[in-house]
């Protein structure tokens, strides 16, 4: 896949690379404890996050089995807000998607935007059939985001996540 993807905009967000004038905003909100909870990363240094956000700024999208992870920016003021990581699978078929917004930008429709736009750009960029989200039972707030945009959740599973045992539903997105 090649860059031109990206930028993506929308009503409210631009979906575009990461690049280190990010960093303040991406650690404030990556070192937002009860944000993190239900996240698959841990808060990282200064360092770490800015050579994450170097190799992700100029990382190929959509890699089978490779992670990357897209910027969440204000439309208006270009400012970050949060990030979607997508993986497409190693087949090709499917994507799963995480995503992480800024718990001051929350409940203004960003995530529920971001996401909507990560699935459309998937599914007319890549060959994948489907997308998945998966959300710890605990985290309500994916939860009604997932089924907001019209996500069916199509599998429960007892886990362990961070040691401990937990819940996660998994949603999917069909393509059309």
């Amino acid at each position: 896949m090649n860059k031109s993807a990206l930028p993506r905009t929308g009503e409210k967000v631009t979906l575009r690379r990461l690049h280190l004038l990010d960093l303040a905003a991406f650690q404030s909100y990556r070192h937002d404890a009860e944000l993190g909870q239900y996240q698959g990363w841990s808060a990282q240094s200064d360092e770490e996050s800015a050579e994450f956000i170097s190799e992700m700024s100029g990382a190929a999208l959509f890699v089978p089995g490779i992670w990357v992870q897209v910027g969440i920016a204000d439309r208006v003021s270009n400012s970050l807000v949060g990030d979607i990581g997508i993986c497409v699978s190693a087949d090709g078929t499917a994507a799963e998607i995480g995503f992480t917004l800024d718990s001051k930008a929350q409940g203004q429709g960003f995530a529920t935007e971001a996401v909507r736009e990560t699935i459309a750009l998937l599914f007319e960029t890549t060959a994948v059939a489907k997308v998945v989200g998966i959300t710890d039972q605990r985290n309500i707030s994916s939860i009604k985001l997932l089924e907001r945009i019209g996500m069916q959740r199509v599998e429960t599973v007892e886990t362990l996540f961070r040691g401990l045992p937990c819940v996660e539903y998994t949603y999917m997105a069909l393509r059309e």
